[in-house]
């Protein structure tokens, strides 16, 4: 009887790993999509500005969705990790002024990340009290008490003047910004790239599972065994961080930090992002970040004062009759193609 559990516990096992390895698969749609991204800088080096602030919009978003689409949790203070990573790296940047370790961009996306992720795990153990209402107070009280200290602390942050005098260095001392953007938008794309393979590893990962088990009824994943808290403040702390790191992007490609990074309205767009592209898809993220820039900048063009009635319909009539958003939309399409599921 003992060999049996032991059979049954090897299959289980089994099983899993089958189940993990199969969800870690790269699928040509996924290649396709980063090639097409990178060769854009290339193709259309003049909108590589553009094409920038998508990166570091999507960076946004996919942090936005992990700690949203896989934890759970909802949040519409999300922008203050974002903010204050943009000031980490803004104030390392000035410090540096063009020359030394604080100088390297690199170094500032590691220092404001550490940085955001510390504030999230502390700050993770008083959005996790209570229900979903208090999680959303909790987080904007969050996002305003970070506003109201850089304003206040004008000395430092620069106040409603913004901070002055960054000055990144070149990237690892050999690539410099230049004029056009094309060396910022590779960066922030790499940087992208790169925490987005780390993510898809943390989601399909026997962690990520349990984040899914978590919001899909918590009480049921502590009775099996799963230590909820702690896993919810391990999400909000990664969320934490990518945020931050997005936020830094910004201030290095850009020379620039003001107090509009820790404005509310970076919370709202982030979250109106996420579920246009797809909340708990994670390409949710990049695909809602590039259609709402896309959207934003031809609604804005073709109706300057009513782009925002026909964003916000559009966003109704996509939430009312696509499931999942606009990835939703893609996986069905994906789905009948191949008759296989698309990657997560």
């Amino acid at each position: 009887m003992i060999d049996t559990a032991i059979h049954a516990t090897k299959g289980g096992e089994s099983r899993a790993m089958a189940y993990f390895a199969e969800r870690a698969k790269w699928r040509w749609p996924e290649f396709a999509l980063w090639i097409g991204a990178f060769a854009l800088a290339f193709l259309f080096p003049s909108r590589a500005l553009l094409f920038n602030e998508v990166a570091i919009l999507a960076l946004f978003a996919l942090s936005l969705d992990i700690v949203l689409g896989y934890a759970g949790i909802v949040s519409l203070g999300h922008g203050a990790f974002f903010g204050l990573g943009a000031y980490v790296a803004g104030l390392l940047a000035k410090a540096g002024a063009g020359a030394g370790l604080f100088s390297d961009p690199t170094f500032g996306l590691l220092i404001s990340g550490i940085a955001c992720a510390v504030v999230g795990y502390i700050t993770s153990f008083l959005v996790l009290r209570g229900a979903d209402l208090t999680r959303l107070m909790v987080t904007l009280g969050v996002a305003l008490i970070f506003a109201e200290l850089a304003n206040r602390m004008a000395w430092l942050t620069g106040g409603a003047d913004g901070l002055q005098g960054v000055m990144p260095g070149k990237i690892l001392g050999i690539f410099e910004f230049d004029l056009y953007g094309r060396n910022a938008y590779l960066y922030s794309l790499t940087t992208l790239f790169l925490l987005f393979i780390v993510a898809r590893k943390v989601i399909n990962s026997p962690f990520g599972v349990s984040l899914r088990a978590i919001k899909g009824n918590a009480l049921r994943a502590g009775a099996v065994g799963i230590n909820v808290n702690r896993r919810l403040n391990g999400a909000y702390t990664i969320g934490a961080a990518y945020a931050g790191v997005a936020g830094a992007l910004l201030a290095q490609t850009t020379a620039f930090v003001s107090l509009d990074v820790l404005d509310f309205h970076r919370s709202a767009d982030v979250m109106l992002i996420v579920i246009f592209g797809g909340v708990g898809t994670l390409y949710g993220a990049i695909v809602g970040a590039a259609a709402f820039k896309m959207l934003y900048d031809l609604l804005a063009a073709a109706t300057p004062q009513y782009w925002q009635f026909w964003l916000g319909l559009i966003l109704v009539l996509l939430v009312l009759f696509v499931r999942g958003g606009v990835m939703g939309l893609v996986g069905g399409l994906y789905n009948r193609l191949t008759g296989k599921g698309g990657a997560a």
